[in-house]
């Protein structure tokens, strides 16, 4: 009988024990309970912006992609008419402030010299309107003037009286001051103006439409000579932070993640880099699994929507984009979110 056959035999043994060890595990993977692995879509918030007032719109500043910085102006509408109410009411404020300024210092030392120089005349042309009324009495009594023109003297000199009555009584007011009630009077006037220039001024700053945040202008929605109002946006603009994967998470594994554990992230767009991130948010309530994520293994399981936030210094993570989510299960308790470097 040969020898071959009984040589041959152990060495198919052998080889067929050699390629099961090395095809199993590769057919069959034994799974990694210390990693987990989720599949996702990079999200981003999103603003659409409006002007709060109603007007044709002048002027758009930026384009679609355009990098924006925060309180940066993107949009003008027309402002004339705005303009001419905001110079009016500064008018009014100035004027005011003048009429108060005046209450406030009183009379001139000139206006008062001149109120006694009144004072001084008034009250000569009294003494001698009063000395031509008696001087015309004495002739009266001795028939060498009428009666009419005792009478006629004795008005003007009542009269010359009273009005030196009246300056010294102008005197006295200049001297006085100006009342107390006349000048909370004039300040409050002036408040009021003021406030007035206020409400102008805020009406022409909602003509301009700034940046809210730093972001990427992705719509521009209204253009030139169009209507522009508060339920209009005219921009949308993408913000570049926060940037997270939406993943769902499986229920059996709700009980070993927590907010606030560390997470690599990668996509097919940068193969072999890794992007830092952190569990950010993971959902109170159950949904079953969406469509677009849904695998043969958790077709009938309910998952948990979780946000994993990312480190995006470059910008490279864009929206919709699809994601690849590993966190490592056994990463101690307490683990902080990653540093994220400054924008580049």
């Amino acid at each position: 009988m040969s020898k071959k056959p009984l040589i041959a035999l152990p060495l198919l043994l052998t080889a067929l024990a050699v390629a099961a060890w090395w095809f199993w595990p590769r057919l069959h993977p034994r799974e990694d309970t210390a990693r987990l692995t989720l599949y996702g879509n990079v999200d981003i918030r999103e603003a659409r912006l409006a002007f709060n007032a109603s007007e044709h719109v002048d002027r758009i500043l930026v384009q679609e992609g355009d990098h924006v910085r925060k309180g940066q102006l993107l949009a003008v509408l027309h402002r004339d008419l705005l303009e001419a109410e905001v110079a009016r009411a500064k008018a009014q404020v100035e004027a005011q402030r003048q009429v108060l300024a005046k209450l406030e210092a009183g009379a001139r030392p000139e206006e008062i010299d001149k109120a006694r120089a009144d004072l001084e005349a008034a009250r000569a042309r009294a003494r001698s309107a009063r000395d031509t009324w008696r001087r015309l009495e004495r002739l009266a009594r001795k028939k060498l003037a009428s009666q009419e023109e005792v009478e006629n003297a004795r008005g003007a000199a009542q009269a010359a009286e009273a009005q030196a009555q009246a300056a010294e009584a102008a005197l006295r007011l200049l001297l006085a001051g100006t009342r107390k009630e006349d000048i909370a009077a004039a300040r409050a006037e002036l408040a009021a103006r003021e406030a007035a220039l206020r409400l102008a001024e805020s009406r022409l700053a909602e003509t301009e439409l700034h940046a809210p945040a730093e972001g990427v202008i992705r719509d521009r929605i209204l253009e030139p000579g169009d209507m522009a109002g508060p339920q209009t946006p005219a921009l949308t603009l993408a913000l570049l932070d926060p940037v997270w994967v939406r993943a769902y998470l499986p229920e059996p594994m709700l009980g070993r993640v927590r907010p606030g554990m560390a997470a690599a992230i990668l996509t097919d767009s940068h193969p072999g880099k890794r992007y830092a991130g952190w569990v950010g948010y993971i959902s109170p309530t159950a949904e079953f699994t969406p469509k677009n994520v849904e695998t043969p293994e958790l077709r009938t399981r309910l998952v948990y929507q979780v946000r994993v936030f990312a480190c995006n210094p470059r910008e490279e993570l864009r929206l919709g984009m699809p994601a690849t989510v590993e966190i490592d299960l056994e990463q101690p308790a307490g683990t902080e979110r990653p540093p994220c470097p400054g924008r580049q």
